[in-house]
């Protein structure tokens, strides 16, 4: 220890700064040809793009699930488009105006939009996220949406046809008191016979009110034919005509159009081209309209007193619905995903709920159907159950490529159905629709000539029948006669 004196400290202390002051100059050599690597950047959100329609109040409560989700995820940002009505939407999308990552789809607009390649099958994307499709949700929904054994979009509302009645015009405790026949006190099922008595209950001439208004219209014929035993088309899968000429559809009409064609209770052409039937429901001059859930929130806003029955029955309770489904758009890999995620919180009860609340839409997720946010039992219809009960009736129509078109193409021949006061052969008028039909539906169809036509034997030159639908002479807009069943002892 003798040795180590001051002069080997010093030594020590010089080699140890030198060596220090090396490895300083070492390091900064390094540092000017390789930096440090940077640190490690925030990973990128996946951006998605929703497309929506509806009213102001649909959009708002769209707009707050999506904040929800946003707020709460940390891999994936979603933008809403919305629009206020499904044609507009439809048309920017299928123009390239607009190409979102989800969108809804009203599912009379599925069979083109598979065909057009719009969308992408979700049965395998919704089985990895364990979502309960076949337990929660209504079965004619997911039926609905279900083509070539796969889940096209994801059922997401389900809105059965129902019957909107003014309970001042239609008062079933006053009626029967006089012995006129009244739905069950549940408003589950009513008949046809209830329906007239109550139409011509409400039918007061001085008052000016009309009974009823259906839409003359397939969908709006369409409960009413399925009830009585019919069918709309001769196939319900693959459709080359519709069927309204055959047995049980044309005795259907029958009963149904001699009460929806009676002057003196529904609607004239003169009331008609002043208002819509909405707007005379809502005035108090019209005691039934035909429609779906979403008139509920403007009806109460209008300040009319109503409630709802389901669709009468000609021997079976059927309807039919508004469905709408939420559809993943094709050719997006890097986004399937997260949009498939998104999807799966759109159809949480949470955010359905939030949906729901507006009171426009019925969900198709049956927990949520039941619960109050749907419901609403504070509020009109005081039997909203209606609307649920009415889902296991639906029928569902055939995915038609041309259904808009067909609806315009017979448009004037129903009009003639709910307008003429008689038909020399109702059957025979229905088979001319249906032939009409098939010009569209099948594609192999030619028309056979009948002798009058290959001889240019025809007494009209416009070619026409002389009576029934297309040709039949426009009805006069008769008022309603003052000897209406019961109306002097109201009036």
């Amino acid at each position: 220890m003798g040795r180590f004196d001051w002069r080997t400290g010093a030594v020590v202390v010089v080699v140890a700064v030198s060596v220090l002051v090396g490895m300083v100059a070492l390091a900064q050599g390094n540092g000017s040809n390789n930096p440090p690597p940077p640190a490690p950047s925030k990973p990128t959100r996946a951006q998605l793009e929703f497309a929506v329609w509806g009213s102001g109040e649909e959009i708002a409560a769209y707009q707050a699930v999506v904040d929800a989700w946003n707020a709460s995820s940390q891999d994936t940002k979603v933008t809403m488009t919305s629009w206020p009505d499904a044609s507009s939407m439809l048309a920017d999308l299928r123009s390239g105006k607009t190409e979102p990552d989800l969108y809804l789809l009203p599912r009379s607009e599925l069979a083109t939009t598979m065909e057009e390649g719009d969308n992408i099958g979700l049965l395998d994307l919704i089985n990895e996220r364990e979502i309960p499709i076949g337990d929660d949700f209504a079965r004619a929904a997911v039926q609905a949406f279900s083509h070539d054994d796969d889940l096209q979009c994801m059922p997401y509302t389900a809105s059965p046809m129902v019957i909107y009645y003014n309970t001042d015009l239609v008062d079933f405790e006053a009626m029967d008191a006089e012995g006129l026949p009244t739905p069950r006190e549940d408003h589950a099922s009513w008949k046809m016979a209830e329906l007239r008595a109550a139409v011509e209950y409400a039918s007061r001439p001085r008052r000016g009110t009309r009974g009823i208004y259906i839409e003359p219209s397939l969908r709006g014929l369409a409960p009413f034919i399925y009830s009585g035993g019919g069918q709309v088309f001769d196939d319900p899968a693959e459709p080359t005509s519709l069927a309204l000429g055959e047995d049980g559809s044309a005795d259907a009409l029958q009963e149904t159009l001699e009460l929806l064609r009676d002057p003196r209770l529904t609607l004239s052409a003169k009331q008609l081209s002043r208002r819509t039937p909405l707007q005379w429901f809502e005035r108090g001059k019209l005691a039934m309209i035909a429609g779906f859930r979403s008139l509920t929130p403007q009806l109460r806003e209008a300040g009319v007193s109503f409630d709802v029955l389901p669709m009468p029955s000609l021997g079976s309770s059927r309807t039919v619905a508004d469905l709408t489904g939420i559809c993943i758009a094709p050719g997006r890999p890097g986004r399937t995903g997260a949009a498939a995620n998104f999807l799966s919180y759109l159809v949480d009860d949470e955010a359905i709920g939030r949906i729901a609340e507006t009171g426009y839409l019925q969900p198709a997720k049956l927990t949520v159907a039941l619960s109050e946010a749907f419901m609403q039992p504070e509020q009109q219809p005081e039997h909203g159950t209606v609307f649920t009960q009415s889902l296991r009736n639906m029928v569902l129509q055939p995915l038609l490529v041309p259904e808009a078109e067909l609806e315009a193409l017979v448009a004037p021949d129903l009009v003639d159905l709910l307008t003429t006061p008689y038909f020399e052969d109702l059957r025979e008028d229905l088979r001319a629709i249906d032939e009409k039909s098939r010009t569209l539906l099948d594609p192999d169809y030619e028309p056979e000539e009948s002798d009058e036509e290959s001889d240019g034997e025809s007494d009209d030159p416009s070619g026409a029948s002389p009576s029934g639908p297309s040709g039949s002479p426009s009805v006069p807009d008769v008022e309603p006669s003052s000897t209406v069943t019961d109306d002097r002892k109201r009036d």
